[in-house]
């Protein structure tokens, strides 16, 4: 038995306005979606409008209040029944208000309660018939609805039961009724929503976009909630790939200064890299095929006209550092200047330190420019870039500040690209004047095959593979939490050889909602547990200067243990670190995981990483700290993280550049097939130059303001 379902009014012609606030909106609930839809990110009717649900209920089977008594308790039921009489008492706990509806309908009689809900009262009367969707509960011979949902039976549209009904992500004080019935009446008042795709754009068997809102929404069927959201999905990879592509095209078209070198000098550059990693580890170091092979894509690209754009990708240790260091050493060469840009000073401060030990033998100086320097010697480095004295540059934000100007910058690096917005490393690249620099960007986070082929199709990309052969191997092992007094008696000896332990947690400070591990506390426990140890603190709450000192302390040996969350993740080079510890360690992605782990091993000493966890065996969560364990290579375990992870959760893929795709999946098979059909599109809709036309309009129009912005605006190539 289904429910009758009114027709709700035609929609209006699409109307303007889309863009107005909220508050000004007239919709019901606005006053309320004022005040706290800005949690949510719902600050006008659009945003409203692409709210999607999370999840669904299926509410539409009516079931008799004979059917309803014969159910299992905690079974989600609906029924149409009528009003008898409404009931309201104090409870003896803490006085919550109980509403108890007596409700009925030919086959027998039936309660519906409710706990601290005060407006019920005030919303139904004794004769009314409503549709109440909700678990059921047996209590003694009674049987009741557990605080359902509701609607009153008057001709209305259905939109809390009786239904498929949409369940939103809320916040504190936004309930599901207000959120449901103010987008009702945004869909109605401001919809449908303008197509903006020609037919010939889409799939075959696309719904209209106005359509595939509606249906996202309030779906009739869900076959209907299905094309809707796949219509939505595609909308946001073709917005990915017009990106992708036209940016691509731009670059072919662009022109800069090509930076050649001449093959002796070429092996000078490679032989000197060789030279300084010898002195390092002092024995004769060879590049690995790996490094050969990415510093050969670089010369290619560096003696084009066409700025080179490449993604230098491999994990800690790879030899990222050393391929960086000859695309600088051949720009210096070439007599332009080179800038290395790193998300913070104390990254900054190493890659100088490292740069300059790796161009030294081949003649090239390195100029460092960050915040923490003393105003003279800010003001030189300045002097020295303006003026092109300064070959290579290499510093923090404060390199895209107004007060650089550099002489004739012709090749940047960026380190960590996923940290930098489109817009920070555009204000570089600005830097070199009329014609673009040449770009190398670096990550040690390894993507995905399949995810790279959508997120990176627009660059060039080099993987290191191959772990320089002088790198200790990390035994890692996994431990349950009630089994870690070896491991602290491990953390004791090592700092007794002049080691140091990281400790890594999930999160800060202690919360009501989450008992993991915090570092707050685990910092004030380890010193009284491993005293007289010196036990120091980082988290990403620290003011960065404060965060950076305490890193310098555990490098330069003031610290035995340094407890902390991910930032420790990309950090300083500490050779002596010998121990990892990560406590509840299924709370990271593996390629976290992987990435702390490379935080040791970098000295000639044995080096352990410790995954700490209660994650039952043969649980997905236990299977992922298992490969960790397994595999040492990123590449392998960027695959096996694509494969494990839950469906939604992208934690450690935004670190990959993942964007925020609301619809869109990249890990679901279809969505993947849906993507290289965007891509196709793409390819169609943009011109040789890089943009849309003028028959594109409004698909422009909603690529720079509509709810396809957020993905347009940003760069896959650096997460913003």
């Amino acid at each position: 038995m289904t429910p009758s379902a009114p027709a709700r009014p035609a929609p209006q012609p699409a109307a303007r306005g889309l863009e107005t606030p909220l508050g000004a909106s007239g919709l019901p609930g606005a006053s309320v979606l004022r005040r706290v839809g800005d949690r949510l990110g719902l600050r006008t009717v659009r945003d409203l409008i692409f709210h999607l649900p999370r999840r669904y209920e299926d509410l539409r089977e009516l079931r008799t209040v004979d059917e309803l008594q014969r159910l299992d308790d905690g079974t989600v039921a609906t029924a149409r029944v009528e009003i008898i009489r409404i009931e309201v008492e104090q409870t003896f706990r803490r006085r919550v208000q109980r509403t108890t509806a007596h409700l009925r309908d030919a086959t027998g009689e039936i309660e519906a309660t409710w706990f601290g809900r005060r407006f019920i009262e005030r919303r139904l009367r004794e004769g009314q018939t409503v549709v109440v969707s909700g678990r059921i509960r047996h209590r003694g011979f009674a049987v009741t609805f557990d605080n359902p949902d509701f609607q009153i039976d008057d001709g209305s549209t259905m939109l809390h039961a009786g239904r498929i009904v949409p369940v939103y992500r809320l916040t504190a004080g936004l309930t599901s009724r207000t959120l449901r019935q103010a987008i009702r009446a945004a869909l109605d008042s401001y919809g449908p929503y303008v197509e903006y795709l020609a037919r010939e754009a889409l799939p075959e068997r696309s719904l209209d976009v106005g359509e595939a809102v509606e249906q996202a929404h309030y779906p009739a069927t869900f076959e209907a909630r299905d094309a809707a959201l796949r219509r939505l999905a595609f909308d946001e990879l073709l917005a990915l790939q017009i990106g992708m592509v036209s940016r691509r095209r731009q670059r072919s078209i662009a022109s800069t200064g090509p930076i050649p070198v001449e093959d002796g000098r070429d092996l000078a550059i490679r032989s000197g890299i060789s030279e300084a990693l010898a002195l390092r580890v002092g024995r004769p170091v060879e590049l690995t095929d790996d490094q050969a092979r990415a510093m050969g894509d670089v010369r290619t690209d560096m003696r084009a006209t066409q700025p080179m754009l490449r993604l230098l990708q491999g994990d800690v240790g790879s030899g990222k550092t050393a391929v960086a260091a000859y695309g600088l050493a051949v720009a210096a060469s070439a007599g332009v200047q080179a800038a290395l840009l790193a998300p913070t000073d104390l990254l900054a401060r190493q890659h100088a330190v490292t740069l300059g030990s790796l161009l030294d033998p081949v003649g090239v100086p390195v100029t460092l420019l960050t915040g923490s320097l003393s105003s003279a010697g800010t003001r030189a480095a300045l002097e020295a870039i303006a003026n092109g004295q300064a070959q290579v540059v290499v510093g923090t934000h404060a390199l895209i500040s107004e007060r650089v100007s550099f002489a004739r910058l012709g090749m940047v690096v960026i380190d960590e690209q996923h940290r930098f917005g489109v817009e920070q490393r555009g204000q570089l690249e600005a830097k070199a004047g009329g014609r673009p620099p040449h770009v190398l960007l670096m990550t040690a986070t390894p993507i995905p095959r399949t995810l790279g082929q959508v997120l990176y199709a627009d660059l060039d990309v080099s993987d290191l593979r191959t772990p320089p052969a002088d790198r200790v191997p990390v035994r890692t092992g996994i431990k349950s939490t009630d089994s870690l007094e070896g491991t602290w008696q491990r953390v004791r000896d090592e700092a007794a050889a002049g080691h140091r332990t990281f400790v890594v947690v999930p999160l800060i400070e202690d919360s009501e909602e989450d008992d993991a591990s915090t570092a707050e506390r685990t910092a004030t426990e380890l010193q009284a547990r491993l005293a007289p140890l010196r036990v120091g603190l980082v988290h990403g709450r620290l003011r960065a200067a404060d965060r950076d000192e305490e890193m310098t302390r555990f490098r330069d040996g003031g610290l035995d243990v340094l407890v902390g969350t991910t930032v420790v993740e990309v950090g300083v080079d500490v050779p002596e670190a010998t121990m990892m510890i990560v406590l509840d360690a299924d709370r990271f992605g593996l390629a976290q995981l992987h990435q702390l782990r490379g935080r040791v091993g970098r000295g000639l000493a044995e080096s352990f990483c410790v995954l700490v966890s209660s994650a039952p065996e043969g649980t997905v969560a236990r299977a992922r700290l298992e490969a960790v364990q397994k595999t040492r290579d990123g590449f392998a375990l960027a695959e096996a993280d694509f494969e494990l992870r839950r469906e939604g959760d992208v934690l450690g893929l935004v670190q990959s550049g993942l964007p925020a795709l609301r619809v869109a999946s990249l890990q679901r098979h279809d969505h993947r097939a849906l993507a290289a059909r965007a891509r196709a599109a793409a390819e169609a809709l943009v011109g040789p130059e890089g943009s849309l036309d003028d028959s594109h309009v409004r698909l422009r129009a909603e690529l720079e303001q509509g709810w396809l912005a957020r993905i347009s605006s940003g760069d896959p190539a650096s997460g913003a």
